[in-house]
Parts: C-alpha cells; sequence; structure tokens
C-alpha cells in the first residue's frame, strides 16, 4: 500500500458555512491520509498490510505511526526533516458528506527512493496506489516508479484516482496508470476520465487497465471488465460522516479478491466495508 498518512481535523458542523462568521461544530482530530485509511480497513478485513508514505519529523508523524502500528498496519516511513506530516481540515455537513482543506506536507515529497526494494520480494504481492501520488507533480515519478518496480516483480497492482476535480487530463493519468489490474473510481471520477458516471462507460478504458471497480455512493459498485459488467446494491445504513468510505470500499474489495473470492463477492466486501465507515465518524475503525 502507497499513499497519503496524516490526521485529519474534523469538524462536523449544523447549518451551512458562514463566510466570515460562526458555526457551531464538533471537532475532533483523527488518524488519516487516503493510504492510511486504506490500510487500516484492510487489517480490519484480515489483511496484513504494510504502508509506505512519507512523515514528517514531528509529533503528528510519530502519532501516526503509532496509531497504525496498533492498528494491525507495518509502517515503512520515510521522515522528511523539513515538511509538517500531512494534516485536512475535513467539513462534514449535517448528511454525512465531507468537504476537504488537504496540506499534504511531507507526502508531497515522496520520492522514488522511499520504496525499500525489499518490501517487494516474492510473487504473490499486490500493491495499491492512492491517486493522490500521481496527481501531484511532485511526488508523480514515485508513484509511477513504484508502479513499474510492482509489476516487475510480478505483483497485481491497483490505482484508486481519489479526487476528480484533480484530473486535469484523463488522457495523461490515463497513460500513468496503463497496465494496472485494477482501477478503483467513483462516479465523479470515472465522469472525469471517459465524460459519463455510467458503469458502462468504464468500458472505455479496459485499453488501458485490466478492470475498472465504480462506486456509485447509494446505487452501489460495478466490476467492468472486457467480459462483463457486474453490479451490487449498496447496504442501507444512516451516514455519519462520509469520510474514507472510498478507502474503506477499496480495502474490503481488494481483501476479498485476493482471497480468491468471485466478482460479485468482491465487491459486496468493498460495499460492506464502505458502508461501515459511513457509519462513524472519522475515515478508519473505531479501535
Amino acid at each position: 500500500m502507497v499513499g497519503d498518512a496524516g490526521l485529519d481535523v474534523v469538524a462536523r458542523h449544523t447549518g451551512p458555512i458562514a463566510h466570515g462568521g460562526d458555526v457551531r461544530a464538533k471537532v475532533t482530530i483523527e488518524p488519516g491520509g487516503a493510504g492510511a485509511n486504506t490500510a487500516v480497513w484492510l487489517a480490519a478485513c484480515g489483511a496484513s498490510p504494510v504502508l509506505v508514505a512519507r512523515v514528517g519529523a514531528d509529533s503528528a508523524g510519530r502519532q501516526v505511526h503509532a496509531e497504525l502500528t496498533t492498528a494491525g498496519v507495518q509502517c515503512a516511513f520515510a521522515v522528511d526533516p523539513d515538511l509538517a506530516t500531512c494534516c485536512v481540515v475535513v467539513l462534514v455537513d449535517e448528511d454525512g458528506q465531507r468537504s476537504m482543506l488537504p496540506d499534504r506536507g511531507a507526502n508531497a515529497r515522496f520520492s522514488p527512493a522511499d520504496l525499500d526494494p525489499g518490501l517487494l520480494a516474492g510473487t504473490d504481492g499486490h500493491l495499491h496506489l492512492s491517486g493522490y501520488v500521481l496527481l501531484d507533480a511532485t511526488s508523480r515519478p514515485a508513484g509511477l516508479a513504484v508502479l513499474a518496480a510492482a509489476r516487475a516483480a510480478g505483483w497485481t497492482t491497483s490505482v484508486d484516482p481519489q479526487a476528480a476535480v484533480l484530473i486535469h487530463s484523463a488522457s495523461a493519468f490515463l497513460e500513468d496508470v496503463r497496465g494496472v489490474d485494477f482501477l478503483l473510481p467513483n462516479a465523479d471520477e470515472l465522469l472525469a476520465l471517459t465524460g459519463s458516471s455510467e458503469p458502462s462507460s468504464a468500458k472505455t478504458l479496459l485499453s488501458h487497465v485490466g478492470a475498472v471497480v465504480v462506486t456509485s455512493g447509494a446505487d452501489g459498485a460495478s466490476w467492468v471488465d472486457a467480459d462483463e459488467v457486474i453490479s451490487v446494491p449498496t447496504e442501507a445504513t444512516v451516514c455519519v460522516d462520509s469520510t474514507g468510505a472510498g478507502d474503506a470500499f477499496d480495502a474490503g474489495f481488494l481483501a476479498a479478491w485476493l482471497s480468491g473470492t468471485s466478482k460479485r463477492d468482491a465487491l459486496l466486501g468493498g460495499v460492506r466495508a464502505g458502508s461501515r465507515a459511513v457509519s462513524v465518524v472519522g475515515a478508519q475503525p473505531p479501535r
């Protein structure tokens, strides 16, 4: 698992944000970062994840390392001597929908040298890459390098595009992920890549990737490959906080698929994890 690790400052506010004014909120500090979120949910699903990331030489970096280790994640962190650990301000409205103000901090300086080649020993591993790494020009070379190294080692690979608004060139992004086994977009990211949010539009991406697994919020999830399109419904749940729901889906899906289950059951594994994620505050399972 390669991606960001940091802290989330989660502000659950009542009513609309008053520009230049005050709004009451319940504020908590939670572990976060898309890479860390997926890794912790993988551990909760019974996997043994290793997270490669870059943190600052600060108390936040030490806290993130300690909390992830407690959650069952092996941390392979590079420590940046200058930049602070990633921090994200997350605004969560009364419907559980989140808006994010991210500062990637040390993660933005993630480099090819931060991946220990020894982590790719063996031929039965899987590398999952958070798209934030590719969507930031400063860390993109490292994202490309880790994908290439994983493929050279015979590992399967997956990428979550992560942020539709940051995909400024669909063609460039698709070239970056060419050859991955799974692309894991949500409906907005699929729209940015194909011009349509309909799962069937993912067929156009199969010239670049092996399969596309699309999450469509309340409409469930779909597996799209050259042979078929399989869709499953979502699970009914009250959305408390949508932060990290996609990361949890990725983990549930990958844990199920790597265990050798069917395409449909892999989708259901993702849906179950995503439903659990939206039912709690924060992007990671309660500990």
